[in-house]
């Protein structure tokens, strides 16, 4: 991946980004971060979660700010970068260090990744930022960047706040998906009121080799080829999936296959390491094929473009990469009760036979999953006949184009 170099006067632009459980928000932040840098513009990432070791910026200034985690999936409590307890002088230091590289930066356009439909936690830091911004002359561009599916809020009035702070202060809502597939609104009730600033830009693809001039030639023996490719995404809720896995896997035809398991960087390590030892004692069963363990992928498409079968579970960019490699494809969608949009999304899919969708409820019948796996297999040659996706999967490229479209209206260009 190269990187853009930028002319002294470039525009200029923050990219606010802050994950907390996966790293999906994350990967799709580094996508369209690096398209904005490829048109041309300077763009400051403000990133606010922990280092994921293994993920590519190129062409951006990446400033750590004091980073904020939670334990677990409990979205209620933050914890700052030592462990502990976020409290009110931690929130005062990160406030003032956005404001600080705000300030800095003085950017022509503002991206804010999922906010104000979703990082209600940090409304510390964001709020007093963007009036702050809004004060300026001139007033730069104040963006959301957000995916095609929002997870549905159980409390009343959430919606309509975002959709007030929407009206009230963004000129514009990037929409990471495409109208065709999944509207917007299918995800939140209060879409009619915030049309206006609705502006669709295609599904945002993790291949960041896409954006070179040149791209490198692929190799269809490189690592993939033939293997059954197994990933849970950023690890965090991956548990189920292996343990589906492993039970399934030695009723399967395809465990003469070679394997490979892309476990997730947030998969603690304890568990990590039980994967690898139970990997290492299937492949030694008789009639295995080899079975690799892996942290992290940052070739990951590529993989995936080799290989004869991908199992997966069903977030955002995973999903986008399935779609556009082509390959064949189970689904086993996160089955925690709030977390819908996985589902709902391979559901779609499922129902136009891009992939075969496998319930996480259903991984504690083996049998099952392992008759699923063959079958899924045994249907490759029509999924790989099948045409492209009909969806617009540029998203990256695009959301970029309109970021410097706002650039030059605030510069008056």
């Amino acid at each position: 991946m190269t990187s853009f170099p930028t002319s002294p006067d470039a525009g200029r632009v923050l990219f606010y980004v802050q994950h907390l459980y996966g790293i999906g928000h994350l990967k799709r932040a580094a996508a369209i971060a690096c398209a904005m840098a490829r048109e041309g513009l300077a763009v400051t990432v403000a990133h606010g979660g922990a280092p994921v070791p293994g993920l590519v910026w190129p062409g951006v200034d990446l400033v750590q700010l004091p980073s904020a985690a939670i334990r677990g999936g409990d979205f209620s409590q933050l914890i700052d970068e030592t462990g502990r307890n976020a409290d009110e002088a931690w929130r005062a230091r990160r406030a003032g260090a956005l404001a600080d590289l705000a300030e800095r930066v003085r950017p022509d356009a503002v991206l804010f990744e999922l906010f104000p439909f979703g990082r209600r936690q940090f409304r510390f830091e964001l709020l007093p930022l963007i009036e702050a911004l809004r004060a300026r002359d001139p007033r730069p561009a104040i963006l959301s960047s957000v995916r095609d599916i929002l997870v549905r809020s159980p409390k009343p009035g959430r919606e309509r706040e975002a959709a007030d702070l929407v009206t009230e202060a963004f000129d514009e809502v990037l929409v990471h998906g495409d109208p065709a597939f999944v509207p917007f609104e299918a995800s939140f009730g209060e879409a009619g009121r915030i049309e206006g600033k609705l502006r669709y830009t295609g599904y945002v693809s993790s291949d960041l080799s896409a954006l070179d001039a040149s791209p490198v030639e692929d190799d269809p023996a490189g690592p993939g080829a033939g293997e059954i490719v197994v990933s849970a995404g950023g690890g965090a809720a991956g548990g189920p999936l292996w343990q589906g896995l492993l039970a399934a896997r030695p009723l399967t035809e395809a465990r003469r296959l070679p394997w490979r398991l892309i476990a997730g960087p947030r998969l603690p390590e304890p568990a990590y390491a039980d994967l690898v030892a139970s990997a290492e004692a299937a492949a030694a069963e008789p009639g295995s094929g080899p079975v690799i363990v892996e942290r992290f992928r940052s070739d990951f498409p590529a993989v995936l473009r080799r290989a004869a079968l991908s199992i997966s579970q069903g977030g955002y960019n995973t999903t986008i990469d399935l779609l556009a490699t082509g390959v064949p494809a189970i689904v086993v969608p996160i089955g925690e009760e709030e977390e819908t949009e996985q589902t709902e999304r391979a559901k779609r899919l499922a129902e136009r036979f891009y992939l075969k969708l496998f319930p996480e409820a259903e991984l504690a019948d083996p049998a099952a999953f392992a008759a699923a796996i063959d079958a899924a297999l045994a249907d490759g040659p029509r999924r790989r006949a099948m045409p492209p996706a009909a969806f617009a999967l540029k998203g990256a490229a695009t959301s970029a184009a309109i970021v410097a479209e706002h650039v030059r209206r605030v510069r008056g260009g």
